[in-house]
């Protein structure tokens, strides 16, 4: 008689949280250390770090790589992309930081890029962008504002240029001619590719096979335990060649398929080493996370693994919003505990508090202590005042400290 298959083990919310936790390196204050090279591993380690523009407060990059690095500097970034190229920038889910380590995986797409000229039909001619090409290679890497020959146009959306070259610039470097080898701010600079990098051999493209692997495995590293909605988000193609991986992977024992509690109908898997107990978090530690951290960036798994339903909320009516313009959730342990929607004034040297929301059953003396020592540090870092002198988590004295005036 043939034995009825085990039904996967259901894994608390809490120990799913720490998982992730842990996954994502949030679990502890210092997990990549400091300097240029924490800023290269923490890129490697999270497989890619989102890129914004928005700027209410500093840039989500900068935010992203700062709540895992406390003494990061911005420098560090421009150090691994301009100098190391140890990381290059490209579409993920949106426009993200990439180990350079990983720039095979990404050929593939730039030749889909090139071979699709319906994509682009839109962007100038080709015989321009054999021109803008010429120009770079002779004359060197570029912005956009070094292209003075451009009939301005009407924007057709807020994130449009006045220029066309814009649309040959973004099209050289989707199609992999190009590569963004400096940033400032959100000005770009443009180089050949090939010489940025420097390369005796240009890499191999990945196999589609070998793509679909190196998808699942990003998604296995930084989150501990995933969904095929978590390995392909926005990606929805991929889910079917993503399932037959991970297939195999169960009857080869290399995963382990679980549920998590309070959606014990939506498959998930994990790494058997995954599911070692996760030590809970310092219950004291605070991260006041960007609203496109890994953490926070999927709604849904972050709904059912806190509990806690993000709003991103900067394009509705003053009115309909609940938590703010620009809200950021605190992370406080293994809970989200509150909401605040912040804005750093920069002319003012303030961190302006809009908002503070807390969720419920969380509010108590000593969370709202620990938080706002927390927030004396994140001032310090929008505002570029510490120096690598500082201790990390050095609390600001009083006199200098102009939060406590602001919640005044």
């Amino acid at each position: 008689m043939a034995r009825r298959p085990k039904s996967p083990p259901v894994l608390p919310a809490a120990e799913a949280r720490r998982i992730w936790l842990r996954a994502q390196r949030l679990d502890e204050r210092e997990p990549f250390g400091a300097g240029p090279e924490a800023t290269r591993a923490a890129v490697a380690h999270l497989g890619y770090v989102q890129i914004d523009t928005i700027n209410v407060i500093e840039r989500c990059h900068h935010h992203i790589l700062y709540s895992r690095i406390p003494a990061y500097r911005r420098a560090d970034l421009a150090q691994a992309q301009s100098l190391d190229k140890s990381v290059f920038e490209y579409w993920t889910h949106a426009l993200s930081y990439v180990p350079t380590a990983d720039i095979r995986f990404f050929l593939g797409a730039m030749k889909a890029h090139r071979e699709e000229p319906k994509r682009w039909s839109a962007v100038g001619s080709p015989e321009e962008a054999r021109k803008l090409l010429r120009r770079i290679r002779k004359e060197g890497a570029l912005t956009i504002r070094d292209i003075d020959t451009d009939v301005l146009v009407e924007k057709a959306h807020l994130w449009a240029s006045k220029k066309p070259s814009k649309g040959l610039l973004e099209r050289a470097f989707y199609d992999g001619e190009l590569v963004i080898s400096a940033r400032a701010g959100m000005l770009k600079t443009y180089e050949l590719i090939d010489r940025h990098f420097g390369w005796e051999k240009k890499p191999a493209p990945a196999s589609e096979r070998q793509v679909v692997a190196y998808k699942l495995d990003r998604a296995l590293r930084a989150q501990g335990v995933v969904s095929l909605d978590s390995i392909c988000h926005l990606d929805a193609p991929a889910k079917k060649a993503v399932a037959e991986l991970i297939a195999g992977r169960v009857r080869r024992k290399e995963l382990v398929p679980v549920r998590i509690e309070g959606a014990e109908k939506a498959p998930h898997w994990a790494s058997p080493e995954a599911l070692e107990a996760a030590a809970p978090p310092d219950a004291g530690l605070v991260h006041i996370l960007s609203p496109f951290d890994p953490l926070i960036i999927q709604r849904k798994r972050l709904s059912l693994f806190f509990g806690y339903q993000h709003l991103f909320e900067a394009y509705l009516p003053r009115e309909k919003r609940v938590y703010g313009y620009f809200a950021l959730p605190v992370l406080l342990g293994d809970r989200i505990v509150a909401v605040l929607d912040l804005k750093t004034d920069r002319a003012a040297g303030k961190l302006l508090i809009q908002q503070w929301s807390w969720l419920a059953g969380e509010e108590t003396p000593a969370a709202k202590a620990a938080i706002e020592v927390e927030l004396a540090r994140f001032e310090r870092f929008q505002l570029a005042l510490g120096s690598e002198s500082e201790p990390a988590f050095a609390e600001v004295p009083p006199e200098e400290e102009s939060l406590v005036a602001l919640r005044a």
